[in-house]
């Protein structure tokens, strides 16, 4: 998968708000589909179906216990997420930073008897 399906992957799994309430859930450590589903007011077979979603995304994976079949939280998908979201942080704060100096030199008096026109 490239990094560009990978992220379309992640975002369409985060875009549900189930889906991240199942992701902060596993934060706190493994859990079965059938601890997972306890809180939702929805079925098992689609709290199944939010769990395919969320693994086809890679961000959980499950294993063989017994009978029991637990999921986990796996990072590196969310991680790829953040990398990207990142870039674009550091372009809007360069952009405040150049909006601070744009205000600071509007607010500055001309003639230094003059008081700064604050806004109220």
């Amino acid at each position: 998968m490239t990094l560009s399906q990978q992220l379309d992957a992640t975002f369409l799994a985060l875009a549900d708000p189930t889906r991240r309430a199942i992701l902060a859930r596993l934060a706190q450590g493994e859990a079965s589909v059938a601890e997972l589903a306890e809180p939702f007011a929805i079925s098992q077979p689609a709290v199944s179906k939010h769990l395919k979603i969320l693994e086809r995304a890679g961000l959980i994976s499950g294993t063989q216990s017994a009978t029991r079949r637990p999921r986990k939280l796996e990072a590196a998908p969310m991680a790829e997420a953040a990398g990207w979201l990142d870039k674009y942080r550091a372009f809007w704060e360069q952009s405040y930073q150049r909006l601070d100096s744009l205000l600071d030199i509007l607010q500055t008096p001309l003639n230094p008897d003059d008081k700064p026109n604050k806004r109220t």
